[in-house]
C-alpha cells in the first residue's frame, strides 16, 4: 500500500513537472521570443500589426481577405488590395518595411528592392528557404522549391539542363502538337463562348506531361488532380493555428480530416508516379530502349539509378521532383495563359499588334524557336501581364543567423515576407500609370523599365532559387498565343465577372469567358 502511494505520488510529482515545463515552454516560445522580437525591431524602428497570443495576426488577415473578396470589382487592374488586402495596408499604415505575425511565428514584410535583391541574391546564405508547412510539406515534398544545400544543388543542375538552350528547343514539337490538340476541339465553336482557364489548364497540363514526362495527359491527369486536392488543403490551412505542444499530443490521438485526406493523396502520387517511372525502367529492361530518356523524367530515373552516392537521387527525391514539376509546370503556365488573354481581350489595340508581328514572323506557319526569338511585342505583352498579374504573389525566407540587412540588424527567428505585387504594383518604381496595361514600358527591355532595379520585377523569383522553368513557361506562352493569334481574334464575354484570386498561383475566381471569331472563312 505504501509502495503505490509512493508510486502515485511520483506519477503526480512527474506530471506536475511535465505540465510545468510545457507551461515554461508554451510561455517561452509564445510570449517572450515575440516580445523579444518586436521590441528588437520596434527599437530601429520597425512597426507593425501587435502581436495577439497564439494568433498573431492571423485573424485579421482571413478577415480582411472575405471582406476584400466580397465585394464586386470592375474591370481594372489594381488588384493588389484584393489579393493581397492585408499586405496592402500594412505597407500603407505602416511603410515598405514592417513587422506582421502568422501565428507566433514574426514576419518582416520587406517591399524595397534593392533590401529584396540582396535577401533574394543570399550571396552569403544568411537567407535560407524557409522549411514548407505540413500541408505543403505533402504537396511538394523536398523538392527543388524547397530544399536546401547540397541535395538542392545537385536537382538544381539536373533541372537546368532539362529546361534550356537545345533542350528547350527540342521541346517546340510537343507544345505545337499540344496547342494543336486544343485548336481542333476549337473548330465550329467560333462565335461562342469559350471558358478558356478549364481550356488553359488542359493545355498546360498536356505541355508539360508529354515535355517533361513522355506521357499523354491521360497518364499524369490523375496526379495533377490529385495536386490540386492538396493545393486547395493546403490553401485552407494557411492561417489555422494552434500550439504545437496540443497539435502533437492530438497528432497521436487523432488526425483532423485534412490531414488524413492528405496523407492518402500524397501515398496515391508517390504509387502513380512510380507506375510511370517502372514503365521507363522495363523498357530498358526489356532492350526496348538504350537510356531512360533524355526528357525530365529521364534524367531523374538516371540519376535515381546513379551508383556515386553523391550523385544519387533517392526514390522520395524522384518523387518529390515529379510533383513539384508537374504543379509548378503547370498552374504557373496556366496563370499566365489566362491572364495574358484576358488582358488582349480588353485591350484589343494590342492584341492587333500582336497579330500583326506574328504574321509578319511565321505568316500561317507555326512557330520555330527562330521565330520565337524575334517576337518583340509579343515578349512586351507577357512582361507588363507578368507585371500586373504575377503568378506567384509572394515568396518567403527566413533569417537563418543573426544578420545585418541594410541598416538593419535582424534576429532569429525571424521570416522574411516578400510580396511580389507589391513591388510590381508600386507607383514609385512604376509611375502614377502603374496599374495601366503598357506593354511599351519593356520596349527597351526590362532593366530599362525598371530603371535598373532588379527586384521591381521579378515575376519568377531572383538570384538562385528563381524558378528554372521561367524560359519554358515562357516559350509556352509564345507559342500557345502565337497560334491562336494566327487563327482567332477575341474578345471578352459579357458574363465574365473580374475576380483575380490567390489560390497558391493568381487566377480568376469565376474562369474567363472569351468569345472567338475566326480570321479564316470556312
Amino acid at each position: 500500500m505504501e509502495t503505490m502511494g509512493k508510486l502515485l505520488l511520483l506519477f503526480t510529482a512527474s506530471l506536475c513537472l511535465y505540465f510545468l515545463v510545457a507551461l515554461f515552454h508554451v510561455f517561452y516560445k509564445y510570449w517572450w521570443i515575440p516580445r523579444r522580437i518586436q521590441f528588437i525591431l520596434n527599437s530601429q524602428g520597425i512597426k507593425g500589426q501587435p502581436y495577439e497570443f497564439v494568433h498573431g495576426n492571423n485573424k485579421q488577415i482571413l478577415q480582411m481577405q472575405r471582406e476584400a473578396l466580397s465585394k464586386p470589382m470592375g474591370l481594372t487592374h489594381d488588384i493588389f488590395p484584393r489579393v493581397l488586402p492585408h499586405y496592402h495596408y500594412w505597407i500603407n499604415k505602416y511603410g515598405k518595411i514592417h513587422l506582421s505575425w502568422n501565428g507566433f511565428r514574426a514576419q518582416l514584410g520587406i517591399a524595397e528592392p534593392e533590401l529584396v535583391k540582396e535577401v533574394l541574391r543570399n550571396s552569403d546564405k544568411a537567407f535560407p528557404k524557409r522549411k514548407p508547412t505540413y500541408f505543403f510539406a505533402k504537396m511538394l515534398g523536398d523538392g527543388l522549391a524547397t530544399t536546401e544545400s547540397e541535395k538542392w544543388w545537385r536537382k538544381r543542375k539536373l533541372a537546368n539542363y532539362a529546361f534550356h538552350g537545345e533542350s528547350l528547343k527540342n521541346m517546340t514539337p510537343a507544345i505545337i502538337a499540344s496547342v494543336e490538340t486544343m485548336l481542333e476541339k476549337w473548330k465550329g465553336q467560333e462565335g461562342k463562348e469559350i471558358e478558356v482557364y478549364h481550356e488553359f489548364r488542359l493545355l498546360a497540363s498536356e505541355i508539360i506531361s508529354r515535355t517533361a514526362f513522355g506521357s499523354s495527359y491521360l497518364e499524369g491527369e490523375k496526379i495533377f488532380d490529385m495536386l490540386m486536392k492538396l493545393s486547395a488543403i493546403a490553401g485552407r490551412n494557411l492561417y489555422k493555428t494552434s500550439i504545437p505542444i496540443i497539435r502533437q499530443v492530438h497528432h497521436q490521438i487523432w488526425k483532423s480530416a485534412d490531414e488524413i485526406e492528405s496523407e492518402k493523396l500524397a501515398k496515391t502520387i508517390h504509387e502513380t508516379v512510380m507506375k510511370i517511372v517502372r514503365k521507363r525502367e522495363e523498357k530498358v529492361e526489356n532492350r526496348e530502349s538504350d537510356n531512360f530518356g533524355h526528357d525530365f523524367l529521364g534524367l531523374l530515373v538516371n540519376a535515381y539509378h546513379e551508383s556515386d552516392e553523391k550523385n544519387s537521387l533517392s526514390v522520395q527525391d524522384l518523387v518529390d521532383e515529379c510533383k513539384t514539376f508537374y504543379f509548378g509546370g503547370h498552374e504557373t503556365a496556366n496563370s499566365l495563359f489566362a491572364w495574358t488573354f484576358f488582358l488582349l481581350a480588353t485591350h484589343i489595340d494590342w492584341q492587333d499588334k500582336a497579330r500583326t508581328e506574328v504574321l509578319e514572323v511565321f505568316g500561317n506557319r507555326n512557330p520555330d524557336s527562330e521565330g520565337i526569338s524575334k517576337l518583340k511585342i509579343i515578349t512586351m505583352i507577357i512582361n507588363e501581364t507578368l507585371r500586373l498579374y504575377p503568378p506567384v504573389n509572394g515568396t518567403m525566407r527566413k533569417v537563418g543567423r543573426e544578420v545585418r540587412l541594410g541598416k538593419l540588424e535582424l534576429p532569429t527567428p525571424l521570416d522574411l515576407d516578400i510580396r511580389i505585387m507589391a513591388l510590381h504594383h508600386d507607383a514609385d518604381l512604376w509611375g502614377d500609370d502603374v496599374h495601366l496595361f503598357k506593354p511599351e514600358r519593356f520596349a527597351e527591355g526590362i532593366a530599362k523599365a525598371t530603371n535598373y532595379k532588379a527586384a521591381a520585377f521579378l515575376p519568377f523569383g531572383l538570384g538562385p532559387r528563381s524558378c528554372v522553368g521561367m524560359s519554358f513557361v515562357v516559350t509556352e506562352a509564345k507559342i500557345a498565343l502565337s497560334m491562336i493569334l494566327q487563327r482567332y481574334s477575341f474578345s471578352l464575354s459579357p458574363v465574365y465577372v473580374h475576380s483575380p484570386v490567390p489560390r497558391l498561383v493568381l487566377q480568376p475566381e469565376h474562369g474567363l469567358q472569351l468569345l472567338f471569331h475566326s480570321l479564316h472563312s470556312t
